[in-house]
């Protein structure tokens, strides 16, 4: 498929035409029009949208160009080397001409990357590769670790982070790990975030919009309208007034599970805890008796 208008002035009908393409090939791939990942550059396919969002994401922040094969859309795999860290030219365009681009993603926001067990345990393999051949202080994954611990301690944009990530690839050897790219960074690390959910809430905590009420736009028990209010005093229909954070448990409980010793650990007090009708751990109390019969 043509992708040449990804590069193109996004106010040209060959960038028009282009988006309108890449939609139709998404929904023919994907079967949706409301669950469909964005790749522009502030999104850079961590969050899911509807059709209509992204045509609008796409004109107004650009379309990520690092984003070379679709395969959140539908394309397939293609296996892709990056031995060389020298700026390669693809149709006169630079890869790393992206990074132009201003990138404004909020750093907590990975999306659902990190929900499988499986994964994780990919990215962990992964991680233990040397930074470099031959060295021995740091790991790809721990390099990568100190590299954003110190973007996000000295609030470093991302324009500035992917810069140091290209330049920590030229000065280090030949055949290094360090990702190329704000987008490759965050593909590694998201696999290490743990999935939540956002859900629109009543400001005055009456009730959750999910279930038999996802469709609702007043709260039913106070009647306060679900979104939000701006300085107009014009309701900002889509902007949610109120929003929860659900961390599930379930995926939780499989990380810390596929360790053998935190299993151990947390299997303690049913498995190898001594019974001798003396309280002597939390475990021995009612209340924690009552939370294991329920």
């Amino acid at each position: 498929m043509d992708k040449s208008w990804m590069y193109s002035d996004r106010r040209s009908k060959a960038y028009e035409f282009g988006v309108e393409a890449f939609l139709n090939f998404s929904v023919e791939n994907l079967l949706t029009t409301t669950h469909i990942r964005c790749p522009c550059v502030k999104c850079v396919n961590l969050k899911l949208f509807g059709v209509g969002i992204i045509r609008d994401h796409l004109y107004f922040n650009g379309v990520d160009q690092s984003y070379k094969n679709w395969t959140f859309h539908g394309e397939p795999w293609e296996a892709t080397t990056n031995a060389s860290r020298n700026v390669e030219e693809d149709d006169g365009h630079s890869r790393y001409s992206f990074v132009s681009e201003e990138i404004d993603m909020d750093d907590n926001d990975f999306g659902d990357f990190g929900s499988d067990p499986y994964e994780f345990a990919n990215v962990i393999g992964d991680g233990d590769q040397p930074v470099y051949p031959g060295c021995r202080k740091y790991t790809k994954l721990s390099a990568l670790v100190k590299l954003y611990n110190l973007k996000a301690k000295h609030g470093m944009s991302d324009v500035c982070f992917t810069k140091l990530l290209i330049l920590q690839g030229d000065l280090l050897p030949e055949g290094n790990t360090i990702p190329i790219s704000m987008y490759e960074a965050k593909k590694t690390l998201c696999a290490l975030e743990l999935s939540y959910e956002k859900m629109h809430a009543c400001p005055n905590d009456c009730i959750l919009y999910r279930k038999e009420y996802e469709d609702s736009t007043n709260c039913p028990t106070c009647g306060i309208s679900r979104w939000k209010e701006g300085k107009d005093s014009i309701l900002k229909e889509g902007v949610p007034a109120k929003v929860v954070w659900y961390f599930p448990p379930i995926p939780r409980f499989k990380r810390m599970f596929q360790s053998h010793e935190t299993a151990k650990s947390l299997t303690w007090h049913a498995a190898r805890k001594s019974i001798d009708g003396q309280m002597s751990h939390p475990a021995d109390s009612p209340s924690w008796k009552l939370l294991d019969d329920k």
